[in-house]
């Protein structure tokens, strides 16, 4: 179960697949992820982790609210 702050790439990515995404595609400069029409971008990998504000981007992109994003 993912909590609510900051995690990892592959944390991030895990959670996604875990909750119906596949991928990560890679497409532009950033590689993304699709749950049928949707689509979350992902960002590049770096040394240190994604913090709240684009978690909260990213699954606001992806239609996932923070309860589901804890229940994974």
């Amino acid at each position: 179960m993912p909590a609510w702050g900051p995690c990892s790439r592959r944390v991030l990515i895990c959670g996604l697949r875990n909750l119906g995404f596949e991928g990560p595609l890679s497409g532009g400069r950033h590689q993304f992820m699709l749950r049928g029409d949707v689509v979350a971008t992902i960002p590049n990998p770096h040394g240190s982790d994604i913090g709240i504000g684009l978690l909260a981007r990213i699954l606001r992109q992806a239609g996932v609210s923070r309860e589901e994003w804890a229940s994974v």
